[in-house]
């Protein structure tokens, strides 16, 4: 409902920043960094997504070249030509728990792999939280980030009374912002019907395998209508700092 008309036609992923659906946002933001293997744990209206890349048209995000009366195309830019997808069927109700454990076998090789929840944009140097992660030897980590929201935190004493009150983004306190990376283990703190975040996080932050990379630069998320306005007035004036790789 927080996004309007979009909710029943399309999956969140699909929602439109400019010509192309944020999925494709984060996409290309990974492949820009030479991430360029990706698994799509699909479930609600999973057909529109497959269908996207199946009819995928690359003039609408690229210079081209149209010749001879319209029968030679010369395309002047590329997308996904090298990017190698993975379309799997999670589950229309499973959580996102049970979405990684439908595609461990497609990770299973790798040491480590990186993961979104698609509904988020940054102009985070990727590489250096993957350093980060690499130097922690845990087997988790997410990025933290100041949150947005204009929200006032208070703290009380125990009758009630009002110690101190700042804006949530002064707050100290930093939010789950996504932009996962994980060692293969992260599988071993999954049990089945489990969400990752619940049940899975806490038993690595009991153990002391979860960290989180802290994070002050641009970082937006997609969750009501209002939000999907600004990214894409953002994009439309070019001044959209998560388009890295048009830097």
């Amino acid at each position: 409902m927080r996004m309007r008309e979009f909710s029943e036609a399309i999956p969140k992923p699909m929602v439109p920043i400019g010509y192309r659906p944020i999925l494709w946002h984060v996409m290309k933001y990974y492949a820009h960094y030479g991430h360029k293997d990706f698994i799509l744990c699909l479930g609600y209206q999973a057909d529109v997504i497959k269908n996207y890349f199946l009819q995928y048209n690359e003039c609408l995000s690229n210079d081209f070249v149209l010749s001879k009366g319209g029968k030679h195309l010369e395309l002047l830019g590329r997308d996904i030509d090298d990017w190698n997808i993975t379309f799997v069927d999670t589950g229309l109700e499973s959580n996102i728990g049970q979405r990684f454990l439908a595609v461990r076998k497609h990770v299973e090789k790798e040491e480590m792999f990186l993961a979104n929840y698609t509904d988020a944009v940054s102009d985070l140097a990727l590489p250096d939280e993957i350093q980060f992660f690499k130097q922690t030897n845990k087997t988790a980590c997410f990025l933290g980030v100041q949150p947005r929201a204009s929200f006032h935190v208070a703290s009380l004493d125990q009758e009630g009374v009002v110690q101190g009150m700042s804006h949530i983004a002064h707050s100290g306190n930093r939010i789950n912002g996504g932009f996962f990376i994980f060692r293969n283990q992260i599988f071993d703190y999954i049990k089945a019907g489990e969400d990752l975040v619940s049940e899975p996080f806490q038993r690595m932050i009991h153990g002391q395998e979860l960290v989180s990379y802290p994070y002050n630069g641009f970082w937006a998320c997609m969750d009501t209508f209002k939000e999907k306005q600004q990214l894409g007035e953002l994009s439309s004036r070019g001044k959209a700092p998560w388009e890295v790789w048009k830097a």
